[in-house]
């Protein structure tokens, strides 16, 4: 059994702050086709959850935006007329003609005038911050626009959205009111669980804009029976009740909070999805495994642990493993410490010799190890 000298905790007994699934390596797949554009990543913000949407529907223009009655722009007289400058490359007399006023000689026919012609106008983008109508996993409802993605990713066409169309001045209105009956809604819940006695936690409440439906999300250490529960918020709200029991890492996404670093939680302001965390991706990072460091208010494994593991992962293929044995200048080395960032190996030799080499110049060859010279 390994323990470790910074606490008096074992890998086996901080195995709790692994995420089920942790071990399992994912495997991401390329689209096999392009993904539309533009892409929008949108915000759910009851629950903090992101998500990528395309949006090809008109767009509505702002107030101050909405188009006048276009002024007559004053004709430049200095410049020659498009027409006489087409009808000189032609090297053919034309006949006289009436003069045409300016104006109608930069709009002339494209046979006649030699600019190019004008691009398609770019569609417009939805603004940021605006308010959009969209079948979420939890029924329609309004989600935020976050901005556009030119880069998703590794994203698959099955996962995006469609966006339906904007928020009218009457959505934004409703969604007020709904913010003051979730409040209220929060309240009467939270009592009847403890008129009841039920071992869980309410988190939030939120009502969905285009269903007749008040959602509850809550956090239990086991299953509970809330069937009594729903019945008595039935009679209370008079339209559909669904309780969703979360995990604690969820909890933390919905409520939010600071993390060790001073900064949100990225859960509830950066990741879009958890992805799975375990405890070998601490390890791989050379970091100490000392449950107060490596967890986060939600009591698992910090987020950020799964940002750098794919690039650690990486260059540690090609890079012997501590403990690992190769000779070089007539004596054996063995591997005693690696610091993938720096990109530098210290190894020992039996002649008691100490050496931090760079770790490129390391080569592998039918299994063994071998370093270079300089």
């Amino acid at each position: 059994m390994t323990r470790y000298a910074d606490h008096d905790m074992t890998e086996e007994e901080l195995r709790h702050l692994d995420d089920e699934g942790a071990d399992v390596e994912r495997k991401d797949s390329r689209p096999s086709q392009s993904l539309p554009w533009p892409l929008y990543r949108l915000a759910i913000e009851h629950s903090h959850e992101t998500f990528l949407a395309v949006y090809d529907g008109p767009v509505p223009q702002p107030p101050e935006l909405s188009p006048a009655v276009p002024v007559p722009e004053v004709p430049d007289l200095t410049a020659p007329p498009v027409a006489e400058a087409a009808g000189s490359a032609e090297g053919r007399d034309a006949p006289e003609s009436p003069p045409e006023s300016p104006a109608a000689q930069v709009s002339g026919t494209p046979a006649e005038s030699a600019e190019p012609e004008a691009p398609a106008p770019a569609p417009r983008i939805l603004a940021v911050g605006s308010y959009v109508l969209v079948s979420t996993r939890y029924g329609r409802d309004l989600c935020r626009v976050m901005g556009l993605i030119r880069n998703p990713g590794y994203t698959s066409p099955d996962e995006i959205a469609r966006i339906e169309r904007p928020a009218t001045p009457s959505d934004l209105e409703r969604k007020a009111q709904n913010a003051e009956k979730e409040r209220h809604a929060f309240t009467v819940c939270q009592d009847r669980i403890a008129a009841r006695r039920l071992p869980m936690k309410l988190v939030s409440s939120h009502y969905l804009l285009e269903e007749p439906k008040v959602l509850f999300f809550f956090t239990a250490d086991s299953r509970v029976d809330f069937r009594e529960l729903v019945k008595d918020l039935v009679s209370v709200f008079k339209m559909r009740i669904e309780l969703r029991q979360i995990g604690v890492r969820d909890e933390a996404r919905v409520t939010g909070g600071c993390g060790v670093c001073g900064r949100v939680l990225c859960c509830h302001g950066v990741t879009d999805k958890l992805v799975p965390v375990s405890i070998k991706m601490a390890k791989d990072q050379n970091l100490s495994l000392n449950s107060m460091k490596i967890s986060g208010p939600c009591g698992r494994l910090l987020c950020c642990l799964a940002y750098e593991f794919g690039f650690y992962r990486e260059a540690r293929r090609s890079i012997p493993p501590e403990g690992a044995r190769f000779p070089w200048d007539g004596v054996v080395f063995r591997v005693t410490e690696i610091n993938v960032p720096a990109g530098k190996v210290r190894i020992s030799g039996e002649d008691g010799r100490v050496l931090v080499v760079d770790a490129s110049r390391f080569s592998q060859a039918e299994g063994r190890w071998a370093l270079k010279n300089e």
